[in-house]
């Protein structure tokens, strides 16, 4: 857009300038030549054919225009000015002509003043400083005989006035208010919004004000009053808010409340008044001010039934009278639809405006679909779920509207497709789940990656919610992750295994026939389906074996044509099953976590084929299981030798050791033996058979449970808390324990263990109780021997274990009075645990050693050693010693150091720092203390101020644990500082 803008008569033209000797004018020819027109400016620009040259143009010119700025050339200032107006729009920096601005405003002539207020409303914020020196200017200006030169100060004032301008202003923007002239009334209520806006405590001077324009004739006026009394509502309902009254029941809003009839009479009037060219936009009498309107009225109908009450009919006329063809009817009726869902209104006035609001998503206008679909999803989400029995609900009404939505999930703009989803999901109910949820999944094979992981999650809330039987429920989640297996979250992973376990036999047979065909077909990127899909054939793989046909049920709304059709699945004989799943273990792209399930899977189909009578089959799952027994990673071996030990117990096969080899890390040799007891048998069997089916409540409670564990105990450090399950509990891992329970800290009780939930598989089928027994001689090597038992010290006489499948020797008696019990549940043949004479004031851990790899059991209950106090250092009454312990038994190189502080001064320490050195042979993870105050220990403060350091010591055996520790502490007052070693940690064990 070219605007014209004027220039002084008096200036010399550039065309003319040469034409008069120079020493006639002298300087000022030199000004002539180097000030530029703006249309000259805008043909140079226009004429570069690079963005360089347009730089470099520009760059000449603003460099003309600062020199004229430091010469002080009046004559050309509005030209300079407009310039720069002209480079502010194509975002060159513009900062240097702001004070030019400020000169042309206090110009007497109104072209400058024009240009002038122009560029000062463009290149100013209210954040510039020089702003306040337009203070004076605008008020001299407000005071003009010239109403155009004072529309322009309000039109400034509207744009820029700060809280400090405002202030000074406002009482000359009030004169306008009540003037006479409808050109400045308009311009002043704008003004003054913009002031109450920077200053909401003037709120309540200017509300009868409000009240006399209202009658004003002119429709300019009474657009901009009604913007007033918009802007006023809502900073009244801030303020409202701020100070802690009710918003609804402020002086200021009653005041409005009463003008609510005088309101709809003018909406009425509008709607009714014959054809006017002055208002008229598109045969609409002007639609701005009905726009204005509507929305004061939502306002004013807010949490007010009365004031809703009376509006309602003109709502109606609004939404029935006005003609959709047109951009500007669309506008009102967008408004008429957002007003009716703000206030309290009838039902039929809701069905109404989502009708409206579907006549919009018919609409060839991307922009009127948009906001359609965006204005249906948050009315649904206000009104909640409401139920469709009534048939004057706006839920009711929105199904109508259902095909219309679905289409828009096909259309090219990915804005609408995602508010269409969005709308899906509140459409969803018990009689459509069916047809929408296989729209979802038609989207979710053409969406965007990125969304993909969202749609799963909220279909598996639909199918959760709304599935009308167990197989449809299977199927749907099997197709969902064939589509988006590898975007599927862990949750929705857990979910199809809770609730394919949860189904009938027949469900079972069907899911896992299906779940077969799709890891077959699959090009092994979708890491969900083959987890649940792996899971699934080593739970049910003997379903594999038989046939299986099923007629599918029509969907809702499909008429048969003739007999149903039946879908058959063939039988597989157990090398094809095997095959199926050893292919996918094969493939170089696979994760380590699928490889970890084909291990579970493997053993359980070695279970579940045994009575089949296929050898080959058998054989090559021994191999598949022992295949992994040197794997680099350590959770494969242990899944490896386990399980084989597990089939082996199964079998009846005991395993007897050897010397240990050189090579041969755990001293075992796969020998066959005698047979095993029956116990042991039915013990491993039981541990490979089916899952026993998921307790949702008890699931449920499991979660509670852990998660107000975490939170319970502010005197539990973070580290310690044990993390909430993910929803369906670790289903996949069948062999993991539970966690290892807190210890005490800092002298509390250590909180008490979580209720048992059917998921503790192995410690409902292996359990067995606690023995009791003295302190245990740790051992003077670093290794551990996992099916070696717990260290032996000064055995005494003890029961000969008859689950003892390996043919350990029994251990040698000694003269004792007390007996130990042998464990009948450990198949791994881990001898008893020896005894010695109980010591006072030290624990008697019992000798139960963890199977399956699982962690150790806590001190205070299971076969750990007692933990060794190491004395640390004492100073100014100060005392730290260590309380060393094991955490992982399969590794004896990692030690947990727990320092516990002791103050025996005369007054509580403050600012307790404690800082530790340690060798470069030693790693060491340090926890921040459990308070930096230290108060007298005993008495009255039972509690322990504690510090954790994990230490791991790669030369065990050779280098012993050092520590150099500094400590510094502020005792009455005085900064102590103190820096000690210790290295009194028991030789070959630290």
């Amino acid at each position: 857009v070219v605007v014209a803008l004027p220039y002084r008569s008096s200036s010399i033209d550039l065309a003319v300038a040469p034409r008069y000797p120079s020493f006639l004018f002298g300087k000022n020819i030199r000004t002539a030549i180097m000030s530029m027109k703006l249309r000259d400016l805008i043909r140079k620009v226009r004429a570069c054919k690079t963005a360089a040259e347009e730089r470099a143009v520009i760059a000449k010119e603003s460099a003309m225009i600062r020199t004229a700025i430091r010469e002080e050339q009046e004559h050309y200032r509005h030209r300079n000015v407009a310039k720069l107006l002209f480079m502010h729009m194509l975002g060159y920096p513009t900062h240097f002509g702001q004070l030019e601005c400020l000169k042309l405003i206090a110009s007497p002539h109104f072209p400058e003043k024009r240009i002038g207020y122009l560029g000062m409303m463009l290149l100013l914020s209210e954040e510039a400083d020089v702003l306040m020196l337009a203070t004076n200017s605008l008020k001299n200006d407000l005071n003009s005989s010239n109403r155009f030169v004072a529309g322009l100060a309000l039109c400034t004032i509207g744009n820029l006035a700060t809280s400090d301008m405002s202030r000074d202003l406002a009482p000359e923007v009030d004169k306008h208010l009540k003037g006479g002239t409808p050109y400045l009334r308009k311009k002043a209520n704008l003004a003054m919004a913009r002031c109450l806006t920077k200053c909401p405590d003037m709120v309540e001077d200017f509300i009868d004000r409000v009240v006399t324009l209202l009658k004003d004739k002119n429709h300019g006026v009474l657009i901009t009053v009604v913007q007033l009394m918009t802007q006023v509502l809502m900073i009244d309902l801030q303020n409202a808010i701020e100070e802690g009254e009710n918003p609804f029941e402020t002086d200021c809003r009653k005041a409005f409340l009463r003008l609510v009839p005088m309101l709809v009479k003018m909406l009425r009037n509008l709607l009714s008044s014959g054809f006017s060219p002055e208002y008229d936009v598109g045969g609409i009498s002007d639609p701005f001010l009905q726009v204005q309107l509507l929305t004061l009225l939502r306002l004013l109908g807010a949490k007010n039934e009365k004031a809703s009450e009376e509006m309602n009919d003109v709502l109606a006329q609004v939404a029935t009278n006005t003609e959709s063809s047109k951009n500007a009817g669309n506008a009102i009726l967008y408004e008429c639809v957002q007003t009716i869902m703000g206030i309290e209104s009838e039902d039929g006035l809701q069905v109404l405006a989502v009708n409206i609001l579907g006549r919009f998503l018919l609409n060839r206008d991307n922009n009127i679909r948009y906001v359609a679909l965006n204005t249906l999803s948050r009315t649904i989400e206000q009104q909640g779920q409401m139920s469709p029995d009534s048939g004057n609900s706006a839920s009711a009404a929105l199904q109508k509207h259902r095909s219309t939505v679905v289409d828009c999930l096909k259309d090219p703009d990915i804005s609408i497709r995602q508010r269409a989803l969005e709308l899906i999901y509140h459409l969803v109910n018990e009689e459509n789940v069916q047809s929408l949820t296989a729209e979802l999944l038609n989207y979710l094979v053409l969406c965007p990656r990125e969304h993909r992981s969202d749609i799963c999650t909220r279909i598996l809330r639909v199918v959760d919610r709304f599935s009308p039987d167990d197989r449809w429920r299977v199927d749907t989640l099997i197709t969902m992750l064939t589509i988006a297996g590898r975007e599927a979250s862990r949750e929705v992973q857990n979910a199809s295994v809770i609730y394919i376990s949860r189904s009938s036999e027949d469900v079972h047979a069907y899911a896992c026939h299906k779940l077969l065909k799709a890891i077959r077909d699959d090009d092994g990127t979708q890491l969900g389906l083959l987890v649940v899909g792996v899971w699934c054939i080593g739970e049910y793989g003997d379903l594999l074996l038989s046939p299986y046909t099923y007629t599918p049920a029509p969907s809702a709304g499909e008429m048969s044509n003739g007999a149903p059709v039946s879908i058959t699945f063939m039988e597989l004989d157990p090398s094809s099953v095997v095959g199926v799943v050893e292919s996918v273990t094969n493939r170089h792209s696979c994760p380590e976590m699928v490889k970890q399930r084909a291990l579970t899977c493997f053993a359980k189909l070695s279970d579940r084929f045994t009575d089949k009578g296929d050898a080959v089959a058998l054989e090559k799952l021994q191999k598949l299981i022992k295949r992994n027994q040197g794997s680099h990673s350590l959770e494969m071996q242990l899944r490896s030798c386990e399980y084989d030990a597990l089939l082996n117990a199964a079998k009846g096969i005991k395993t007897a050791p050897k010397a240990p080899a050189e090579d041969d890390l755990f001293g075992v040799a796969d020998t066959g033996g005698t047979a095993v007891s029956e116990s042991v048998i039915s013990a491993a069997k039981e541990a490979l058979s089916r899952m026993p089916v998921v307790d949702l409540k008890v699931l449920q409670k499991h979660k509670e449970d852990v998660f107000a564990a975490g939170l319970g105990s502010a005197s539990v450090p973070k580290a310690a808390a044990v993390p909430a399950p993910a929803p369906g509990g670790d289903l996949l891992d069948i062999f993991a324990s539970d966690p290892v329970p807190v210890p005490a800290q800092n002298g509390a009780p250590a909180p008490a263990a979580a209720e048992k939930s059917d998921l503790d598989l192995l410690s409902d089928i292996f359990a067995a109780s606690a023995v009791t027994s003295a302190p245990v001689v740790a051992p003077s090597g670093g290794g551990y021997d996992p099916f070696g038992g717990m260290p032996q010290a000064q055995p005494t006489s003890a029961q000969s274990n008859p689950l003892d499948i390996f043919g350990a020797p029994p251990p040698a008696v000694a003269q004792s009075s007390a007996s130990v019990g042998g464990n009948p549940l450990d198949i791994f043949g881990a001898p008893p645990p020896t005894q010695q004479q109980s010591m006072p004031g030290m624990a008697a851990p019992a000798a139960q050693q963890p199977m399956m790899g699982g962690p150790a059991a806590p001190a205070n209950g299971g076969g750990e050693p007692a933990p060794v106090i190491v004395p640390g250092f004492t100073h100014n009454g100060l005392t730290i010693e260590f309380e060393c312990t094991k955490p992982d038994v399969w590794n004896k190189g990692v030690s947990l150091l727990i320092a516990k502080c002791k103050n025996a001064a005369p007054d509580a320490i403050y600012g307790f720092n404690l800082q530790c050195a340690v060798p470069k042979y030693v790693t060491m993870e340090m926890e921040p203390p459990s308070s930096t105050t230290v108060p007298i220990t005993g008495g009255n403060n039972p509690k322990l101020v504690t510090q954790k350091i994990k230490v791991t010591n790669s030369m065990l055996g050779t280098k012993n644990l050092m520590l150099k520790l500094k400590v510094s502490f502020t005792l009455q007052g005085n900064k102590i500082e103190h820096m000690a070693t210790c290295s009194a940690f028991p030789a070959g064990q630290y």
